[in-house]
């Protein structure tokens, strides 16, 4: 059977990384994006020099007429998706009473039903064929809690809950739910909050450094190939709550 990922978020970051990895392992990718339109162009003309089918859509996941209209270009084009990987996400830190109810909404909006909104466009032809694997991109807070990042961490530990309860839901099904855990790793948003507070988080990571954005999708590609894993969640920090 033809091997099609769908990656929402993955113009750059970990969905890069994710993306390129699936890639290399003989996957046909879908790299789903928002705004990056030149790195989502970029990134396909790379996977597509070294033999793979891909192609790039954008798309606002919040947005259920938008998700199901890149799903239909997905299988006119590439073929029914037998990979979901929920990776598009946005982040914010300021203090929960100045979080207005939009920021708030918006969080959910994206985090929670975004991936809703892909597993529901993707769903049929997995039901009807009796496979398919769904990966979600959690955090160490969606766990944890994490002060200054509320409506950040709700999001997460809502879209943890829907991935342990669709585990159980789709396994008679033959459909596998799982999520990744990332702490903290090597991204543009890591790399925003300056050389001080890098040097800080380092001190607290026992292994002494972030992760890199190559090393979650290692995670993915694991879980995405591991048959008789379901329900759970993969956490990635380098000790860092541990």
């Amino acid at each position: 059977m033809k091997k099609i990922a769908l990656v929402t978020g993955a113009s750059r970051g970990i969905g890069a990384a994710v993306a390129r990895s699936l890639a290399g392992k003989g996957y046909a990718v879908c790299i789903n994006y928002l705004e990056q339109q030149a790195k989502a162009e970029a990134l396909v003309k790379e996977l597509q020099a070294l033999g793979c089918d891909a192609i790039c859509h954008p798309a606002d996941v919040a947005d259920p007429a938008a998700v199901r209209k890149m799903v239909d270009r997905v299988e006119r084009e590439l073929g029914e998706v037998t990979l979901l990987v929920n990776n598009a996400g946005i982040s914010q830190q300021q203090l929960f009473q100045h979080t207005s109810y939009e920021e708030f909404h918006r969080m959910v909006d994206v985090h929670l039903f975004g991936a809703y909104n892909c597993i529901q466009a993707v769903l049929p032809p997995m039901l009807r064929k009796h496979a398919g694997c769904i990966i979600n991109t959690s955090s160490i807070w969606g766990s944890h809690g994490s002060s200054c990042e509320v409506a950040y961490c709700a999001a997460k530990h809502g879209l943890e809950g829907l991935s342990k309860a669709l585990a159980q839901e789709l396994a008679p099904s033959g459909i596998r739910v799982n999520c990744v855990a990332p702490g903290v790793i090597r991204t543009d948003m890591l790399e925003s909050l300056g050389e001080e507070t890098k040097a800080q988080l380092n001190e607290e990571i026992p292994m002494g450094r972030p992760g890199e954005p190559e090393e979650i999708a290692e995670a993915v590609l694991y879980l995405a190939e591991a048959s008789y894993v379901t329900g759970q969640t993969l956490c990635l920090d380098g000790g860092f709550l541990n």
